[in-house]
């Protein structure tokens, strides 16, 4: 008999815990940001970045993707995109304008959550647009931080984690009006089910 692995009930498997320690890895890499540690933040963000990929491959390989991991890992990237825009846009390596920008979509996102039941949500799929946004923006932040040194690397690291930043804030909205299109057929079936007689007219 089949077996399904998103609700299978070993939780504490090996991509679980590789989540898990990217979410201790958090207030780590707050604390080396904000007082200027670039390269042990630039680290963190390499393990994290790394460990995003290698939970998610072992856990499609090893057939052991479960609810818990499909939640962690999305909130693992989130803090750390938050976490690293806050940080920059604090010591003045990005405007606060683009910290607005990208937190505002996820705003937006939560807003359309919050007006659908669970199950509406369910169905709902994950774009690739947005891990490719996702990634985009986790390759940008350590370039970033590299441009915030002196020297050749640095010349070279700002621009193109510009150039990331730019592709993966823009993929980052166009994935969320693609998710919006998806939320709203939901809202608008529900208003249809809602509104039809619930028997059939006389002819």
């Amino acid at each position: 008999m089949g077996e399904n692995p998103v609700g299978g009930a070993r939780v504490l498997n090996i991509p679980n815990l590789l989540s898990f320690g990217r979410l201790m890895l958090v207030p780590v890499f707050a604390v080396l940001i904000v007082v200027g540690q670039n390269g042990w933040a630039i680290a963190v963000l390499m393990i994290s970045g790394f460990t995003d990929y290698l939970d998610g491959n072992l856990a499609r390989r090893w057939g052991q993707t479960t609810r818990l991991g499909q939640m962690l890992d999305p909130i693992a990237d989130r803090l750390y995109i938050l976490t690293t825009l806050l940080g920059l846009a604090y010591r003045e390596v990005i405007p606060w304008w683009l910290v607005l920008l990208l937190i505002a979509r996820d705003a937006v996102l939560v807003c359309s959550l919050l007006l659908m039941t669970p199950d509406e949500r369910r169905p709902l799929e994950v774009s690739f647009l947005g891990k490719a946004a996702t990634a985009c923006l986790l390759y940008a932040f350590p370039l970033l931080l590299l441009g915030d040194f002196d020297g050749g690397v640095a010349d070279v690291a700002q621009p193109v984690g510009w150039a990331f930043a730019w592709w993966g804030t823009s993929l980052y909205w166009w994935s969320a009006l693609l998710y919006l299109r998806q939320a709203s057929a939901v809202l608008a079936r529900r208003e249809r089910l809602r509104t039809r007689p619930s028997g059939k007219a006389a002819g």
